[in-house]
């Protein structure tokens, strides 16, 4: 652990992102062996073409784990140098104790403060950031991992073509840092609207096969539940003013925006999205295509792709945002920093 005291007025920057997916791929192929839909509909109308799935004994604290491990890594420092880890899922290993808890006894951490936040699994990659980030802004705090781990094959009912064709399991680690003030990330605009609780969410009820005995997910009487088509027509009706507002604040346009990572839901509708707010597609990248939608962990992991291939440059304006289930939506913008950002308030 780290002398976490800060003073003075400073920034928060992402010095690393981590990754970890499971190694089961599985293809549009297999899919049509086990739901009633075909590849041609799934390219189509999600366009994803292959998924990665948790093996059985594989939780959200093994992924987790990984992706913390992975983002040390990439920033050359140890885990024991992490001063407090939150964990975004909500697919915990178990109701308690909290999944980041399990994370930081799997990567080696001990004495420092570790708890869970739910913001409905797929707006935790701009929600839980946004959480790790007020503790990094605060001063309190000099290296925060903010981890989003889901595996959301668990929930799924082995019948449901609606989830089982989109989401796949996967975890993505932001390794905060403080920077210069004026760099780095921005406080998130959040927002929710319970009129669409039930829109996309985690159904408990019974359910039995076709013989009468009854059918279970890995979390028991718990299924995934989500009306697509609501989910696209919030995002479609939504997202576009929301990203608008959100630059406004920063008194940017659309047009000053360098790359825009939206969650990773479908491949067709982020492309919609662009159309609307009148951007290239070529401000944007995606992963859902080979990934799925591995919830919170997805726009973390294509930032991380971005890094890997220099799409990201210091001073570079990126915007994320993320929805989902609530229908929480939030979104955050990124004045980018470097490695020289970093190492000011060692």
């Amino acid at each position: 652990m780290a002398d976490i005291a800060i003073s003075g007025p400073h920034g928060v920057g992402i010095r690393a992102i981590g990754g970890r997916l499971p190694e089961r791929v599985v293809t549009n192929a297999e899919l049509e062996q086990r739901l009633d839909t075909t590849d041609a509909w799934i390219s189509e109308y999600i366009g994803v073409q292959t998924r990665r799935w948790s093996a059985p004994d594989e939780w959200s604290s093994d992924l987790g784990a990984a992706a913390l491990l992975d983002a040390c890594e990439r920033a050359g420092v140890s885990p024991e140098t992490v001063d407090l880890l939150i964990c975004g899922t909500y697919t915990p290993d178990h109701l308690i104790p909290a999944t980041a808890v399990a994370i930081m006894g799997k990567a080696g951490i001990q004495g420092v403060p570790g708890f869970d936040v739910n913001t409905g699994g797929c707006p935790g990659g701009t929600w839980a950031l946004d959480v790790g980030a007020k503790y990094v802004a605060s001063g309190a705090y000099r290296r925060v991992a903010v981890v989003l781990a889901d595996v959301s094959t668990k929930t799924f009912d082995p019948q449901d073509r609606t989830v089982g064709v989109i989401f796949g399991d996967g975890a993505a680690c932001y390794l905060l840092e403080p920077v210069e003030a004026g760099k780095g990330v921005t406080s998130a605009l959040l927002r929710s609207d319970p009129t669409a609780y039930t829109t996309a969410y985690v159904k408990r009820e019974k359910r039995t096969w076709a013989d009468g005995t009854p059918k279970q997910s890995a979390f028991g009487d718990n299924f995934a539940h989500m009306h697509g088509r609501g989910v696209r027509d919030f995002a479609l009706d939504r997202v576009p003013g929301f990203v608008e507002e959100l630059v406004k604040t920063h008194d940017l346009s659309v047009d000053d925006i360098d790359l825009i990572v939206f969650h990773q839901a479908n491949y067709h509708l982020i492309h919609l999205l662009m159309e609307r707010l009148g951007l290239p597609a070529d401000r944007t990248m995606t992963n859902v295509q080979k990934y799925g939608n591995t919830s919170g962990a997805g726009v973390p992991l294509v930032l991380r792709e971005a890094m890997d291939t220099g799409r990201l440059k210091p001073g570079s304006n990126v915007v994320i945002v993320s929805f989902g289930a609530g229908m929480s939506h939030g979104g955050t913008l990124i004045r980018w920093t470097g490695d020289d950002d970093f190492g000011l308030f060692s």
